[in-house]
């Protein structure tokens, strides 16, 4: 089956020929290229910004002193403590850095300290290690509120596509262990569904991240193909049980691979009683609001994120998305 790229937001689609060749497929053989393009992206100027950036160690699960999770927090000057958001960055789990403009653009609109994590990626690190190192973080966070001008009343945890999966990973994680009391989880299109066994997950064309790319970063993460079989932690989709979880805010876009299995987890958590709000996004395909931020597809898609995550938190926009 293939997408019907006349369904794409106008703005968003004409930024796709300007994508690097190897964003339409992604697979151990040139991933080492696709890290290098990323990186010398981010090597751009950065946007002008009053956040103030602070960077961390945090030890890992294991207990080793001499093994750190790098972690950035990312926040505005605040005389109080402030709620907090463990941000939890995209990729596929196979991509990205703790260095992530949605972080910034999150602490630079609400009173709020994002902690940014640089976990460790598969397929060097699979799952369970980069779990393991976010949830540390969550811990550390908690342990040291008061350190760290925190409110440890009010955190959230959240992440877009695998960082949206590995916090709903968490989610059930926490809740299994007893963790601490989460106000929120926030998943911008979360990949939770290592099967894709949806009408959304069939089509192969899917710009960007199509559904080759998907299945080639989830046998790297889950270290093969356990099917049915994944961990709840690792796929969400595959927890039978959703109950007891944070109230939850999940956004896709129509023409994202994930859509189905967003609106399916989305449901399920309604059912299991878990107030979910949920929000599908007209022509956006996967990471289109990143790619063209000022498109008004993505803009609305900001002003909801921040709004839900100002609602949850108790906080108020100190700023427009805009």
């Amino acid at each position: 089956m293939e997408l019907n790229y006349a369904r794409l937001d106008p703005e968003l689609a004409a930024a796709l020929q300007a994508l690097p060749p190897t964003f339409g497929r992604i697979d151990r053989g040139n991933l080492e290229k696709v890290r290098e393009v990323m990186a010398a992206q981010r090597a751009a100027p950065g946007i002008a910004s009053s956040v103030v950036v602070e960077r961390q160690l945090v030890p890992r699960p294991e207990g080793d002193v001499e093994a750190k999770v790098p972690v950035i927090i990312y926040r505005r000057p605040s005389a109080s403590p402030q709620a907090a958001l463990l941000w939890i960055h995209g990729g596929g789990y196979i991509l990205g850095t703790a260095e992530d403009d949605r972080a910034r653009v999150i602490a630079e609109s609400l009173d709020c300290a994002v902690v940014s994590v640089d976990y460790r990626l598969a397929p060097e690190h699979p799952f369970p290690a980069g779990p393991k190192d976010c949830y540390a973080a969550l811990l550390w966070m908690v342990a040291n509120a008061a350190t760290l001008s925190i409110d440890r009343e009010r955190i959230a945890i959240g992440g877009a596509s695998a960082g949206g999966g590995m916090a709903a990973g968490m989610a059930l994680m926490n809740r299994d262990r007893g963790g601490p009391e989460l106000r929120m989880q926030l998943l911008l299109y979360p990949m939770i569904d290592n099967l894709h066994a949806t009408p959304s997950g069939r089509y192969v064309n899917h710009p960007v991240w199509n559904q080759q790319t998907s299945f080639n970063a989830w046998e790297m993460y889950l270290a093969g193909t356990p099917g049915l079989g994944a961990s709840p932690y690792a796929a969400a989709s595959r927890a039978e049980d959703l109950s007891g979880l944070p109230p939850a805010y999940i956004c896709v876009g129509s023409e994202d691979l994930f859509r189905d299995e967003d609106i399916d987890y989305a449901r399920r958590l309604l059912d299991a009683d878990v107030p979910c709000e949920l929000a599908v996004f007209p022509g956006l395909y996967h990471g289109g609001d990143v790619f063209v931020p000022h498109a008004r597809i993505s803009r609305r898609l900001t002003g909801s994120v921040l709004s839900a995550l100002a609602s949850g938190l108790d906080l108020q926009l100190r700023m427009s998305p805009d």
